[in-house]
Formats: structure tokens, sequence, C-alpha cells
């Protein structure tokens, strides 16, 4: 059956930077919406802006035809879809589970085994696009499943994404994600060393970075980055905490299957690097304050 708005009840858990935008996506579309959060006054919130609420995981899912989850990492994945009170408790028979959180492949492979002895369709569905993406409903979704499961929830995911793809097996989806994490760290990386390397010389920055963004060096990440840097603001629309799980991700599973991701890794320990530095809740972008400080720069707190 497919999970259009008019015979679909979703359970939303997760009302982070992500979650709480692609939760008032799905209620504009007219999708009967409760969600949970730890923080209440964002469950609170979502009530304001017409949605449901729910007290825990358990009173969310119940009832439920879909439940999204959105949270931090594999740990928050496992508390709330398979230990005591979670979703594979209260999720009806037939119900689906759609992962969009960003985790490894084996965790996602172990919830589909375990969805599977409930009688319970899964997909693995990461996205990419940031908090811009989730906003505009304009994400990329990368989806591991069944092809069936997957074109059931398609009504879902074209609420949240303009690129929904389904990649293969259960845990697809994750590998993919690692791929777009570590493209997107060593990308941001080297637009922070270009900026550093720019403002020593003397450049028009602004002026640089236009004319680069029109040629071959021009991506995604310098279209969305580039007025941030310029101006100085790392509020977070993807925080380099995440970004470090993930990229942690990205070595292990590059590891266990044996291909070498040399700038990769290199990334990772410069994200761990920021991040021990008191950076770990800015934005990505914030690589160029790691850059900064690596050319003789002080940076503000």
């Amino acid at each position: 059956m497919s999970h259009t708005p008019d015979n679909t009840k979703v359970a939303f858990i997760g009302l982070g930077i992500m979650g709480a935008p692609m939760a008032r996506n799905l209620l504009k579309a007219g999708y009967d919406v409760t969600a949970f959060n730890p923080t209440a006054s964002k469950v609170e919130a979502f009530v304001e802006d017409g949605g449901k609420g729910a007290s825990s995981v358990a009173e969310a899912v119940r009832g439920a035809d879909v439940v999204i989850t959105m949270v931090p990492a594999s740990p928050q994945v496992e508390q709330v879809v398979l230990h005591e009170g979670g979703v594979l408790e209260n999720l009806r028979p037939g119900g689906l589970l759609i992962d969009m959180s960003s985790i490894t492949p084996q965790t996602s492979v172990e919830v589909a085994r375990a969805a599977a002895a409930k009688g319970v369709d899964v997909l693995d569905a990461p996205v990419s696009g940031g908090e811009a993406g989730a906003v505009e409903g304009a994400l990329s979704i990368m989806a591991g499943g069944e092809q069936e499961t997957f074109e059931a929830a398609r009504p879902v995911l074209e609420v949240l994404g303009k690129t929904i793809v389904l990649c293969g097996p259960h845990g697809s989806g994750q590998t993919v994600k690692a791929a777009n994490q570590l493209i997107v760290a060593v990308n941001i990386e080297a637009l922070a060393e270009a900026v550093v390397f720019l403002e020593k010389s003397g450049v028009d920055l602004p002026a640089a970075l236009e004319v680069l963004g029109g040629g071959l060096a021009g991506s995604t990440v310098l279209n969305r980055k580039k007025e941030s840097i310029l101006a100085g603001d790392f509020r977070p629309g993807f925080k380099i905490d995440l970004h470090h799980k993930d990229m942690g991700i990205v070595t292990d599973a590059a590891r266990n299957v044996g291909a070498a991701v040399p700038a990769g890794a290199l990334a990772a320990q410069l994200v761990a690097a920021l991040r021990q530095q008191g950076d770990g809740g800015l934005d990505h972008s914030a690589l160029v304050r790691g850059v900064r400080r690596l050319s003789g720069e002080k940076t503000e707190d």
C-alpha cells in the first residue's frame, strides 16, 4: 500500500535541526503527524504549528502506519528502535519504519533483521542537503531496502526530498551517505584552505569566490557555505560533532571493505582536531577556523 496523506498516520522521532523542518513539511503536505523529542519544548513548538505531540516514543508510535526516526547516531537509533518502549515494541505488524538518521551500515542491517522478526518493513534512508535542504523539502535521500517497501514509502519521501534513490539492500543507504560525508568533508576543507590562501594573499575574497563558483571549482558546498564563511557566521546547519561521527563511520566502513581513503582520513583528523579545539557545536564550514589556526592566526572564541 502506498503511504499517502489520506491513509497514513506518521510518528516522527527526533525534532533536531533536520528533523523539525522535515516533520513540519509532512504536516504541510496533509499527513497526520505525531512527534516525539526528548526536549519537550520542541514537541510543544510542533504542536503549536498544528502537529500532535507525544511524551514518549511508545505514545508516538502506537497507531502509526509509518515511523520516521531522525536521531544523531547508532546508539540513539538502537535506543529508540530496539530497546524496551521503542519503535519495534509498539509499531503494528505491517507498519513501516524509515530511519533517516546517519548511522553505521551494520546498525541498519541489525535494525532490519529485528524488524523482520516483528513483521515490520524497514528502509534506511539517510539524507544530504543540510538544514536548508530540510526546510525546502529538497533533500537528497539515499535508501536501502526492498523495492516494494521503497515504492510504498515514496509519497512520504517525495515530501522531504527531490533526489530519491534506492541504492541497494538494507545498509546501502548508509554506505552511500558515508561516501557523501567523505566528499563533503574533503570539499569543505579544500574550500577552507582556498579561503585562507586568498585572504593572506590580499585578494578580494567575495570576488574570488564568485568567479571560482562559475568554473570547475564550483560546487554545492561553495554555493551553500560561501556567504556564511564571508560573514563569519558558523551557526550550525550541520554540526562538526556530527561530521566527526560520520567520518568515523567512513574510515571504519572503508577499512572493512578494503578501500583506501587517504584524503578522507586526513579530513577526519582535521574535523576531530577542530572538535577538540572546542568548535564541535559549530557548522562544519568552521573548518576554515582550523585552517586559520594552522596558518598562525588567532580565532575568536
